[in-house]
């Protein structure tokens, strides 16, 4: 049993990532520089000081085991914050290479996701040597990324209470939607309004974790929430079955496959209007490459 991490486990925790990162030993070895059969040795050693199966590798191919996913998860975290401790420190001695990490909200408008890009590639031209390590999280982990230490910025809507240990830099864009039905549902006719004879309760709603309950408020009723997903993507599956209405983001309708099947209910009632922010943790420190990022993400969302 592992109680005390070791400089050979962090090497062994390096291998494994690689590993999980490409979904493979083969697709592992030109990033990690190593053949197959050292892989697979420094992967079974990691699994005995562990004391845990990692993952199944075999004519099925490679699958991690769900202990294996969560070493993953967790490893992650570790080379995140590591790579932000050496990038920081760089700083302190105005050396501004390195490896950023940016967390994006899963679902963000086209319009963000490119803003992003195109900030990544200006603060990439300014400074040398600089790479940037772009993920995704959900509607309910924005908060934690921010705090954790894990990333230097978060792109993401907040419409919650906004806590003193994180630093909003508002963005001049917003996510605005509506709720949604699908065509077959029995409120599908009721576009411009739901009429006040109609009983709510009746009708489930499906919510998103970690939304502010204020959303489902509407001017003096309220959407029935009987289950909840942990993003817009996975919600939209329960409102197509024509069970459950839900709000969603226009654009993200707009642009989705089936978004010829939903129809916008309720005229303004239920509507919301969630601004986007950067986000950083208080310890993080701004230095001029995260200070152009936020600055060109501000002037590219406007284009």
């Amino acid at each position: 049993m592992l109680n005390r991490l070791q400089e050979s486990d962090i090497k062994l925790l390096r291998v494994f990532f690689a590993v999980a990162s490409c979904n493979g030993f083969t697709a592992a070895e030109p990033v990690l520089r190593m053949q197959r059969p050292n892989i697979s040795a420094a992967i079974k050693k990691l699994e005995e000081r562990l004391e845990l199966v990692l993952c199944h590798r075999g004519r099925g191919g490679f699958q991690m085991t769900k202990e294996g996913e969560v070493v993953f998860q967790e490893t992650k975290r570790i080379f995140n914050a590591f790579d932000n401790f050496v990038f920081n420190l760089k700083s302190l001695h105005d050396d501004y290479s390195g490896h950023i990490t940016i967390v994006l909200m899963s679902g963000l408008p086209m319009n963000v996701v490119k803003a992003v890009s195109r900030s990544v590639k200006s603060a990439m031209d300014k400074f040398e040597d600089i790479h940037f390590n772009v993920q995704t999280r959900l509607y309910n982990e924005v908060e934690h990324a921010a705090l954790s230490g894990e990333c230097h910025l978060v792109v993401s809507c907040y419409d919650m209470v906004k806590p003193e240990s994180i630093i909003f830099h508002e963005l001049p864009c917003s996510i605005e939607g509506q709720l949604y039905c699908a065509k077959s549902h029995a409120l599908a006719k009721c576009i411009e309004a739901i009429p006040d004879n109609v009983n709510l309760k009746e009708h489930p709603a499906i919510g998103i974790t970690g939304m502010s309950p204020a959303n489902y408020i509407g001017d003096e009723r309220r959407l029935n929430i009987q289950t909840f997903s942990d993003s817009y993507e996975s919600c939209l599956p329960a409102i197509l079955t024509g069970e459950y209405v839900g709000l969603l983001p226009d654009a993200f309708v707009e642009t989705h496959p089936f978004g010829d099947d939903l129809v916008p209910i309720g005229g303004s009632e239920f509507t919301f209007k969630h601004t986007m922010y950067v986000m950083n943790g208080k310890n993080t420190r701004m230095n001029p490459v995260l200070k152009h990022f936020i600055r060109e993400l501000e002037y590219f969302v406007t284009q």
